[in-house]
Parts: structure tokens; sequence; C-alpha cells
């Protein structure tokens, strides 16, 4: 009588086939351009964080990529690196010099002018990698925070206290140092907005109306009530 041959061990050789073939990294052969491979790590690394936070590991990023661990440390030599190149991707490459040209023209109402760069603004960072990396860098006190609000105050949050001070007649900040209280009411309306994004990407509570709406209100309550906390016009 003839033996059969057992398909079961056929087909265990398939799955075993096919797991080898999960585990196996993309090939070099693919000749990816360095700096293209470079840019793929980057992206999904800004999404790996912004799922499982800092504390990720680069073993597991790799694994996502389907590329070995020292082939990712190939082209970025530490996690801190690839850290700060996240930093880089989402924070500093995604600012755009025009807000703050929106922010100084005056030739535009100011009312306006503010609406529309926090408007731009909101459609940068109301997003979940965005709000989730931050939050993540803040809780793991990375330093990312501190660098991004000093750069934050510098290009944004003072100029909008001089042009404040230019629509109420009151003296430049050039002339008056700006004081904690007009920093702090700055604050409350870029925290605000940022709140926005935390309601949905940390809470998971979707806005229950478009997020233009709600910044032109904020923006509008701002200037609103900002003038009890501006120094005294100068006398004449």
């Amino acid at each position: 009588m003839k033996v059969q041959k057992c398909t079961q061990t056929d087909e265990s050789g398939v799955k075993q086939s096919s797991r080898a073939r999960l585990r196996t990294p993309i090939p070099e052969q693919q000749r990816l351009d360095p700096a293209e491979r470079e840019a793929i790590i980057a992206r999904e690394a800004v999404s790996f964080f912004a799922e499982h936070g800092f504390e990720g590991q680069t073993r597991e990023l790799a694994k996502r990529l389907r590329i070995t661990q020292p082939l990712l440390y190939r082209y970025f030599p530490s996690k801190e690196a690839l850290i700060e190149r996240v930093y880089q991707e989402v924070f500093v490459v995604r600012w755009k010099r025009s807000w703050e040209k929106i922010i100084t023209d005056r030739s535009v109402p100011l009312m306006a002018r503010l609406t529309q760069f926090y408007r731009e603004y909101a459609e940068v960072i109301l997003t979940y990698e965005w709000i989730r990396l931050f939050m993540f860098a803040g809780l793991k006190d990375l330093g990312l925070n501190a660098r991004y609000l000093k750069m934050l105050r510098e290009r944004a949050f003072e100029k909008v206290i001089e042009e404040i001070r230019v629509e109420y007649g009151r003296p430049s900040t050039k002339e008056l140092p700006i004081t904690v209280l007009e920093i702090e009411m700055v604050w409350g309306l870029h925290a605000a907005i940022f709140y926005l994004g935390v309601r949905q990407f940390i809470y998971s509570m979707p806005l229950e109306t478009d997020v233009n709406s709600i910044i032109d209100a904020k923006v509008a309550t701002f200037l609103n009530g900002i003038r009890s906390v501006l120094p005294a016009k100068a006398p004449i």
C-alpha cells in the first residue's frame, strides 16, 4: 500500500516559510537613496512615538519599518538623535515664518490678523501626532517643550503683545518691557486653542462645533478683555 504524503507537513512548511518572510527585514538590495531611507525612518518615528510615547523601544520601531536595529542606528546613532529629528520635523519645520508676517501686518485689523494666525496655526498643531508628541515630551521631561515654548514666545507672543499695545495706543515694548500679566494673557489664549487638541487626541472627546468658529470667539474675547492689563498710556 502506498503511503500518502502528509498535507499537514506541507502546510506547516508553508506557514513556517511565511513567518520567515515576515521576519525578514527589507533587503538592502532595494538600494534606497540614503536620504530617502532616513526620511522614511524619521516619518515612521513620528507616528511610532505619537502612539507609544518616547518610552517606545527602537527595536520595535525597526520591526515596524522591517529593517534591522543596527541599520536604524546607522542613520540615527542613538535614540536621542532620533528624538531630536522628530522634534525638528514636527515642531520646528512645521512652523511657518509667514505667521510672523501675518501678526505684524498693520494694514490689516488686529482681530483679523490674530484670527488668521490662530486658524492657520491650529491646522498645524491640532493633529494626533503634534498634540500627543508634545504631551509625551513634557511628561518625559526631555527639554523639547522648553525649547519650543521659547521659540513660540519670541516668534509669536512678544509680537502679539507689541501689536496689541500699538492697537490701544500704549508704549512700545521697546520703551517699556513686556509685563508678566501680558504674557499670561497671551498664554491663556494660546492654551485655550491648544486644549482643543488635548480634548480630541488625549481625552478622545470630539468637538461639538468647527474649530474656526471656536478660534474666532476666543480671539474676540481675548481682545475685548486684554485692555485692562496693558500698561497705562504715556503722559502727553
